[in-house]
């Protein structure tokens, strides 16, 4: 396999108040990560600036006013409870996203088989309307319409294993059967979206997960639920919002996953891929907050996109 890992070198211009979950280190973390021999192979890029007029394929038409009209001069304003934007923030959201566009156009031009995006702020949280949940715009809902936009991928599936429900995805995609969006998340937790009774028009698939249940639940999750349902949908392409704060370290849930569970999630998501798309996956790091737990479940998630295995990783 080849794998693309596309890096964002501005990261830090989205600034978070001291003490923020979602800050800069996490990219750090990432990149720090995969710095090691075992990833010697990675095809490496920067991302470059994307043309975020693009994010007007899923949010509304005042959607970026609202985010410009929020930004400070200098310094940084707040959105909402938790949703912040700084003065620079938008310059790392359009990197974000030209990393994201860069993936899919190296993945579906068949240069690489897959791609990991190390990004942020994350986005599965930016509803059509509504910036949320430390996400400003909604990316890997855009790669979804570029993909049909410009590739005219038929089929598009969203497999998002972020320990909190993607409530802008599922928003943006909910009447639209040419996207299936399947999502395991905790429940209750943040945002108090993803009851398993929310099926869309038949393309939304919700496996809720109770607080303190380990990687098995997760495993029985796809393998009985999730994993069947993408075979039937046989998607064109598989993008990942790869949120890592399932894992047990995390402070904001309370999931039990090992860094091992990621890797072999992957690896069943790449099985589809290989049935259903000839291997094409696109993943977007979303959340992640304790940096040792983030750092072991990217590493397991990239070291299985590479060639199949993890081989010697620290947890």
């Amino acid at each position: 396999m080849t794998t693309l890992l596309v890096s964002q070198p501005n990261f830090a211009d989205h600034v978070t108040p001291q003490g923020h979950p979602e800050r800069a280190d996490r990219i750090r973390a990432v990149e720090d990560a995969l710095s090691k021999s075992r990833f010697d192979k990675l095809l490496r890029r920067d991302a470059i600036s994307g043309d975020l007029m693009l994010a007007e394929l899923v949010h509304d038409s005042r959607y970026l006013a609202r985010l410009r009209d929020a930004r400070p001069a200098e310094g940084i304003g707040q959105i909402d409870g938790d949703t912040f934007i700084s003065a620079n923030s938008l310059s790392a959201v359009t990197t974000g996203l030209g990393g994201a566009l860069n993936a899919l156009d190296a993945v579906l031009l068949g240069e690489v088989d897959n791609a990991f995006c190390a990004i942020r702020p994350p986005g599965h949280h930016a509803e059509i309307a509504t910036p949320m949940g430390f996400c400003l715009i909604n990316t890997v809902a855009i790669i979804a319409r570029e993909a049909q936009r410009k590739y005219g991928a038929e089929r598009v599936a969203i497999v998002d294993f972020d320990v909190h429900h993607g409530n802008g995805t599922q928003d943006i995609f909910k009447a639209d059967p040419s996207v299936f969006y399947a999502s395991t998340h905790q429940m209750p937790l943040y945002p108090g979206t993803g009851n398993p009774r929310e099926k869309g028009v038949g393309n939304i698939l919700n496996v809720p997960l109770d607080a303190n249940t380990d990687g098995a639940a997760m495993r029985d999750a796809y393998l009985t639920r999730i994993i069947p349902a993408l075979h039937d949908f046989s998607p064109d392409l598989l993008l990942i919002s790869a949120g890592f704060d399932a894992h047990e370290r995390d402070p904001l849930a309370q999931l039990n996953w090992q860094s091992s569970d990621f890797s072999w999630l992957t690896g069943k998501l790449m099985d589809v891929a290989d049935r259903c798309c000839g291997n094409r996956i696109v993943s977007l790091l979303e959340g992640g907050y304790d940096l040792k737990g983030l750092a072991g479940g990217a590493s397991h998630h990239v070291a299985m996109l590479m060639d199949g295995a993890v081989g010697r990783l620290e947890d």
